[in-house]
């Protein structure tokens, strides 16, 4: 399990932009962040250090606890820090602390974005979205203020497909299901309606766009 950040270390999370996640500290303490996972260095001049989903998490959670180790700085949405909803996990209605969550991590997300693009475009899913289809389609529905599929059966269920690269993605209103694939195109995918065979329902078959 990775060591958890010192006190010094995690004064530097703490002091991060609330926007950017731009951090500021020595380089040992930098370097340091960027091990566990906290923290990337920016490939571009000058070469600044954000904050990873798995920094923004620790940094918007005051208490949370330091021994829970942090993710794969890889792993943006399916750490065991941060957990996109894809629709009928139990747990509490969203409130303040779930959208500082998912605001979070989306940033993040668009920080990888940034980081691996040549141009530093944040438009395009990058490599991990397309390796953990249905978290990172379900983090941008619920960045996007989509509501998550509850006990009650309302909301967005993102499940996985035999098709390469798509995710379907289920929503019993109408209106409701044509919001979510215009909320996933905005976010860089590419989503359109389909007919279940069997049952006739509708559905949104998504996958991230390259180009």
């Amino acid at each position: 399990m990775t060591r958890p950040p010192t006190a010094a270390q995690r004064h530097v999370i703490e002091a991060a932009d609330p926007v950017t996640g731009r951090l500021k500290g020595t380089e040992a303490q930098l370097a340091a962040l960027v091990k566990r996972g906290l923290a990337f260095r920016h490939p571009r001049p000058p070469r600044d250090h954000f904050l990873t989903p798995a920094g923004h998490r620790l940094r918007e959670t005051p208490g949370a606890s330091d021994d829970a180790g942090a993710p794969e700085p890889s792993a943006p949405a399916a750490s065991g820090v941060f957990a996109a909803r894809i629709g009928g996990e139990e747990g509490p209605e969203a409130g303040p602390a779930r959208l500082r969550e998912v605001r979070g991590a989306w940033q993040g997300l668009l920080e990888l974005r940034r980081m691996t693009r040549p141009d530093g475009a944040t438009d395009l899913p990058c490599a991990w979205e397309r390796t953990h289809l249905v978290q990172a389609a379900a983090l941008a529905l619920e960045a996007a203020g989509h509501r998550p599929a509850g006990a009650e059966g309302g909301g967005y269920r993102v499940r996985p497909t035999p098709q390469p690269e798509a995710v379907a993605v289920h929503e019993p209103d109408p209106g409701a299901l044509r919001a979510c694939a215009a909320a996933l195109e905005k976010a860089g995918w590419q989503a359109g309606e389909h007919t279940e065979p069997r049952t006739g329902s509708r559905y949104v078959l998504a996958s991230p766009r390259r180009v």
